[in-house]
């Protein structure tokens, strides 16, 4: 009644227009239940002479509307062509609610059969499958209903599978097997395996085919690729006590063997990591091929330059492809084996050489060169000190920041004797001529020349702050038109700490040092030098032990030893570098005068002895950055406010913030240029835009951005506030605490 009064607009919010036509809309309501008034529902009764005043909205011929009459009759507007099957009429109806958001171009031109309507549900059908297969129950739930019969129905189509009746297994079966149908299944998983983390196990539960022939592929099962690593680390272990040249031999045949496998997904996945080893060992077998010598000092020491360091390198790099996981150990200890095979006694044969041509030829670190190099040296450069920088990680480190547009650099440099950080560091600083050794000196500390007290790491400072130095922290850039040191990377202490670990580390302190090195030279620093104290020796199976008498020594080290006034000479004894009344006895070979060093350095080897001075530069003819400065950082509860100030590098003063468009220090900055404009953002990466918090951060206006934390348990971690150029680089950075400090 309700409903005929508003017809009738006796009511008051019947208030649409005299010209409209109303449409009345009785869901569930067939026009026959209208024409038979005696039997039609008595709430509908009253609404039944309405089919006298009004009109139906039919079809020409009188009958109601169905969704296939709607969507395709040939007397309609849509006259879509619709398959009459019944497995398309089932998908049709399943897929309505999409179908009548779809644009009506998106359906013509075709005849539509049931995957077309399916694949309106599902409309990556691939990736649901991988989904489905990663995490069969939860998609089986959370897709229940109209999408998970849509998705039966695709796998029935197009892969021959029903997910309800088969399950995952036997999906997991035909993925592996390689049939034509799954080749653009196995072509998304490689390209996207990080979506789907746990199908892996899954396909581990498919057996191997019993019928093997030349064309079956075994790359697809990650179960032949855990055999063939099982295998792998068995073969290896066998090299322990084998000789070297036996030892080469295996490994070249393993690599034969095995080295395909690296070509498999599992490899990029990090499932293969023996496989992978081996490249970097096979690498070395090359390389150890050709004896390093030289009959002269110079010579051996070229010859380490251009060509040997590779070998350290290349067993660095083996080590460093096991990750982490339960057979880490089991790895290691494989590798391990090769190692001392066939590296260790290239290592031990190739130092003992080179201390019979110090025996002969004297050390070129005997005597330290100490000329005031402070006192020449030119604005614009910063002394950048890497502890343990080894030379052939250094050539890494090389590699590294070309690839990061910079210009390098290496010569070399001789560690003093010994090679420790408490000689090594003052020699390589800028300060060296102010050092002196006396015979009552510490631990091979040199002290001051005109003070008598040791020139440690915070004398250090002092005098270069005394000096005319900047002593620079690590989010600190000082001003780029003087001169400075800083210091940043520790080798040596992870080396000692966690022995061969270390090679697995240092891929990810290079990128720290280059990331610091970057943020330099962005600043406006013209050049980067930089320096390192010594070398190490890292030994798999650990260093031989040699007997050293205690009473003999004053100090003892794992590779040098002082000795008493009273001690006879060993057959390696040196002077200290700092002075020469002071008498250490080295270690022969890779040897170690304290058991169980897997790293150690001290004593005299070309890896411990041999540093590099790399000088980094901004390739010519690129302009200068503008120097950024973070002038504030303010947080309020999980927002934080920051203030930026840009000048030129190399300009000061008010000209160089003009350059910039900004105002002198104590003024509010003035908006940045379009070809200049900064974003802001916090990350735990400094480079890495996928650990930021703050969404992908905010442009600067005004010299100013206000950033949001949305993840409040995030509050109190540490986090690096970043200033990102126009390219998206890192140009500054702050380092802070979510929520402030």
């Amino acid at each position: 009644m309700w409903i005929k009064c508003m017809l009738a607009r006796t009511l008051d919010e019947a208030d649409w227009p005299d010209h409209a036509v109303p449409i009345l809309y009785l869901p569930g309501v067939s026009r026959t239940d209208l024409r038979a008034i005696e039997s039609c529902p008595r709430e509908l009764q009253p609404l039944a002479e309405l089919q006298y005043r009004g009109l139906f909205w039919s079809q020409l011929n009188g009958r109601d509307w169905t969704v296939n009459a709607f969507l395709s009759s040939s007397r309609g507007l849509l006259k879509l062509d619709i398959s009459g099957d019944q497995a398309t009429q089932a998908a049709m109806h399943r897929a309505l609610d999409v179908v009548l958001d779809t644009p009506i171009a998106d359906l013509q031109g075709r005849r539509l059969e049931a995957s077309d309507f399916d694949a309106l549900l599902s409309a990556d059908p691939i990736r649901d499958l991988l989904a489905w297969m990663n995490d069969p129950e939860t998609a089986a739930k959370d897709w229940q209903g109209a999408r998970w019969d849509a998705f039966r129905s695709r796998c029935k189509a197009d892969w021959t599978l029903d997910p309800q009746a088969d399950g995952a297994l036997v999906a997991a079966e035909r993925f592996s097997e390689g049939q034509r149908q799954w080749d653009a299944v196995w072509e998304r998983y490689r390209s996207g395996w990080r979506s789907f983390p746990t199908l892996i196990e899954r396909l581990r539960q498919v057996a191997l085919p019993l019928h093997r022939d030349l064309f079956t592929d075994l790359g697809r099962y990650p179960r032949a690729n855990d055999e063939a690593e099982d295998q792998l680390r068995v073969d290896l272990l066998k090299l322990a006590g084998v000789h070297q040249t036996e030892a080469i031999a295996k490994l070249k045949a393993l690599e034969n063997a095995h080295g395909p496998r690296r070509l498999w997904l599992w490899a990029e996945m990090g499932q293969a990591p023996l496989a992978r080893a081996l490249e970097p060992l096979s690498q070395l077998v090359g390389l150890i091929a050709e004896p390093c010598g030289g009959q002269q000092l110079q010579d051996l020491a070229t010859a380490y330059q251009q060509r040997f360091w590779q070998v350290d390198a290349a067993a660095r790099r083996a080590l460093a492809c096991l990750g982490a996981g339960s057979r880490v150990k089991a790895d290691t200890d494989a590798v391990s084996a090769a190692l001392q095979a066939v590296y260790v006694p290239w290592l031990d044969q190739t130092n003992q050489h080179f201390q019979d041509l110090v025996r002969k030829d004297g050390y070129p670190g005997s005597t330290l060169v100490k000329e005031p190099v402070g006192t020449y040296q030119a604005g614009g450069e910063c002394w950048l000190f890497v502890d343990g920088l080894r030379y052939d990680v250094a050539q890494d480190l090389a590699s590294v920041l070309t690839a990061d547009a910079l210009e390098v650099k290496i010569d070399k440099a001789w560690a003093p004797v010994p090679s420790v950080t408490a000689s090594g560091k003052v020699a390589c600083s800028p300060l060296a001529h102010l050092a002196k050794g006396r015979s009552t000196d510490q631990d091979f500390v040199p002290s001051h020349a005109t003070q008598d007290r040791p020139l440690d790491t915070d004398l250090l400072r002092k005098l270069l702050k005394e000096q005319g130095w900047q002593v620079l922290g690590g989010n600190e850039t000082g001003d780029p038109t003087g001169r400075a040191w800083t210091e940043f990377g520790d080798l040596d202490h992870y080396g000692h700490e966690h022995g061969l670990r270390l090679a697995r580390e240092i891929p990810s302190m290079l990128d720290s040092i280059r990331e610091q090195i970057r943020f330099l030279i962005d600043a406006g620093w013209k050049q980067i030098r930089i320096v390192t104290d010594h070398g190490w020796l890292l030994v798999p199976g650990k260093m031989p032990k040699t007997a050293l008498p205690k009473f003999l020594t004053a100090t003892r080290w794992g590779r040098c030893a002082a000795l008493t006034d009273s001690a006879q000479p060993t057959s390696l004894t040196l002077t200290w570098s700092w002075c020469p009344d002071v008498r250490i006895a080295m270690a022969p070979g890779i040897n170690s005068f304290i058991a169980g060093q897997e790293y150690a350095h001290g004593g005299l080897s070309l890896q411990e002895s041999l540093i590099p001075v790399l000088r980094v530069t901004r390739p010519r003819g690129v302009a200068d950055e503008p120097s950024i400065e973070i002038l504030e950082v303010k947080w309020t509860r999980l927002r934080c406010a920051c203030v930026v100030r840009a000048s030129s590098a190399g300009a000061s003063g008010q000209d160089g913030l003009a350059a910039q468009g900004l105002t002198a220090p104590g003024q509010m900055p003035q908006a940045l240029t379009p070809t200049q404009a900064l974003r802001v953002d916090l990350r735990r990466k400094v480079n890495d835009p996928a650990t930021s918090v703050a969404g992908g951060g905010k442009p600067l206006k005004g010299g100013k951005a206000s950033l949001v934390v949305e993840d409040d348990e995030l509050e109190g971690e540490a986090i690096s506030l970043v200033v990102l150029d126009d390219q998206g680089r890192a140009v500054a950075k702050a380092a802070t605490v979510i929520g402030g400090d």
